[in-house]
């Protein structure tokens, strides 16, 4: 007679770690890395951790807030040294801005996230800290610099997510050249300033137009007051 199998406890299985904010969100940059932004999604995240997705909602509300949480975390990154270094308040601030844009280019989907996540943890903080301080260093007033702040993250996020390379659409680069042509044979009866101004408007590099967008808005926010009611 064959023995029957002694079944296994399930006390004597490995007890799964207890869930937290921090660990979902840990996870879920490990499989962003891994995987991409477009695979964070609950259900993917609670099969990782061994758990439903319902067990999830407990720590994060929705999929928008998980990606707030997680360019939170990486947002940790993103070089601040410069706003302590000392040196010209303008180079400081484009300093900041140009390792956040690379931040956000070295992951083209959290890029396109980040213009409508709504971070609200200590390293997003820390970054419109680091930001503020230097406007305030170079005197610009600080009702405009609370607006101003938010601007040129705008700006640096849009760029960012405009030149970010996606890796799932090989057409970008075919849809940029369209851009070109059209520009370059534009129609000097139909669109005459355009036609005027075509090769002004493909002029360049990407550095160059970030460094110019930035000390633009610079000279804007410093001498531009805010509206009164």
């Amino acid at each position: 007679m064959t023995a029957r199998p002694e079944p296994l406890s399930r006390r004597e299985r490995p007890a799964k770690p207890a869930l937290t904010r921090s660990g979902i969100v840990s996870t879920a940059v490990r499989i962003m890395r891994a995987e991409g932004l477009q695979r964070v999604t609950m259900r993917r995240l609670a099969k990782e951790l061994d758990t439903g997705p319902a067990s999830l909602y407990v720590y994060v509300a929705n999929t928008a807030e998980l990606h707030a949480a997680i360019l939170d975390e990486l947002l940790g990154e993103v070089d601040l040294a410069p706003a302590t270094e000392g040196g010209d308040w303008r180079e400081q601030i484009e300093a900041v801005l140009a390792s956040y844009s690379h931040l956000l280019g070295q992951h083209p989907s959290l890029a396109h996230s980040a213009l409508v996540a709504r971070p609200s943890g200590p390293n997003y903080l820390n970054l419109l800290n680091a930001l503020l301080a230097l406007l305030s260093q170079g005197g610009v007033p600080d009702d405009q610099a609370a607006w101003g702040v938010d601007t040129l993250l705008q700006v640096a996020t849009a760029s960012a997510a405009e030149h970010a390379v996606q890796d799932d659409s090989p057409s970008t680069e075919k849809e940029w050249e369209a851009v070109a042509a059209a520009v370059e044979n534009a129609s000097a009866t139909e669109v005459p300033h355009v036609a005027a101004l075509g090769s002004e408007l493909l002029s360049g590099t990407p550095q160059m137009r970030r460094t110019w967008a930035t000390q633009m808005l610079l000279n804007g926010i410093l001498h531009t007051p805010r509206p009164t009611s």
